[in-house]
């Protein structure tokens, strides 16, 4: 998809076909296949819970898997709309305090003597709210999408203490805690593992198989040309950073749900860890490239990750380190070969020593990681 994009901004395209160049698909052999990003995440999952069952006894339960696997849905919710935004070469980085600022409203309207469901319903609404403002500045007044949503970042978790201050919204009823505490009758399955499966379905069907999907790939790669081509890459902005306003509402109630309570400062820090399942997944940060298996294979190996540091008491601090490194890794590896070529130095030196000195820090790093186990575990 991504070389049929790029295709159109060729020198002498002609506008008027442009839209049916955009949306052929691409051809690919049966070996090239096997040498996707998505096999590189399968084979690192396989490290992961091969080094953690021999690390702990405890990480192969069924049930402690899927225990685990609620721990981080919200940050799948959010991360499905990320996919979109990130393939058309933009950002939101405000998707966590838009669930902060969602659940706090839901959670000051119940301490108001709201039903739950209504009150869930206007955090729905202000979440899209947020998303269409975060879009329409975005598309219609041209600023950057990192400017904007940096912006928007602040303010909404701004609104969120306002709203709630130094107070909780707590004693939600269990028709509502159970989409974040419950599972599918006679199953260990938590329902938000359900709900996140079924909207990554609906997600990934729309990127890979229609029109609207293809329209993303094409705007990454060469949004001039798409423009040019009458696609209306304005509305299809608002209405990417608008889903994904009403995907972080979604997982705020239910992060609420699963908490049991609600406190201005949920889900902070989220947003890193949205970006790096999305960018891990092989979603280009410029734009044009990126499939929705990938990510969702990032989202797990994240996901086991950190309930594998959690068996072994490695600190919430740490687990942040590990998770910045793995972003850093994750848009360096797969540019690697494109850098080398850019460079013209295929087996230089001084790849070489660049690829030594990250091996080097990559070891540092997973030592340091062991060490602060260590001590924790003697304390």
């Amino acid at each position: 998809m991504t070389s049929n994009a790029r295709s159109a901004s060729a020198p002498g395209a002609n506008p008027a076909v442009q839209p049916s160049i955009l949306l052929a698909p691409p051809r690919r052999s049966f070996l090239s296949g096997f040498l996707r990003w998505e096999w590189f995440l399968v084979v690192l999952i396989a490290v992961v819970v091969l080094i953690n069952t021999r690390l702990s006894p405890y990480f192969l339960n069924v049930d402690n898997l899927f225990r685990a696997s609620s721990d981080f849905m919200e940050m799948g919710l959010m991360m499905l709309p990320m996919v979109l935004i990130i393939i058309t070469g933009n950002v939101d980085l405000a998707v966590a305090s838009t669930l902060g600022m969602s659940a706090s409203l839901m959670g000051v309207l119940f301490n108001l003597g709201w039903n739950i469901w209504p009150a869930a319903g206007a955090a729905l609404l202000l979440g899209l709210a947020g998303g269409l403002l975060s879009g329409y500045l975005i598309s219609r007044l041209k600023v950057p999408a990192l400017v904007i949503t940096l912006g928007t970042y602040a303010f909404y978790r701004g609104l969120a203490f306002v709203m709630l201050g130094d107070q909780a919204a707590r004693n939600y009823p269990a028709s509502f805690t159970y989409i974040g505490q419950g599972t599918l009758p006679g199953t260990p399955v938590p329902f938000s593992l359900l709900l996140f499966s079924v909207a990554a379905v609906i997600f990934g069907l729309v990127l890979h198989k229609t029109v609207f999907g293809r329209y993303l790939y094409a705007i990454g790669s060469n949004q001039d040309a798409v423009v040019y081509s009458g696609i209306p890459v304005a509305r299809i902005k608002i209405t990417l950073f608008a889903v994904s306003g009403l995907m972080s509402a979604l997982a705020g109630l239910v992060l609420a749900a699963r908490f049991g309570s609600t406190r201005p400062d949920i889900g902070t820090g989220l947003e890193l860890a949205v970006i790096t399942a999305a960018v891990l997944g092989g979603v280009d940060i410029n734009g044009g490239k990126g499939s929705m298996v990938g990510a969702i294979l990032a989202l797990l190996l994240v996901g086991l990750m950190r309930f594998g540091m959690g068996l072994l008491n490695v600190q919430g601090q740490v687990q942040g380190i590990a998770i910045g490194i793995l972003l850093v890794l994750s848009i360096l590896l797969p540019n690697l070969p494109q850098i080398i070529r850019t460079q013209r130095a295929e087996f230089s030196w001084r790849t070489l020593l660049w690829l030594f000195l990250l091996l080097v820090a990559a070891v540092v790093c997973a030592g340091l990681l062991w060490q602060v186990r260590t001590i924790v575990l003697s304390l």
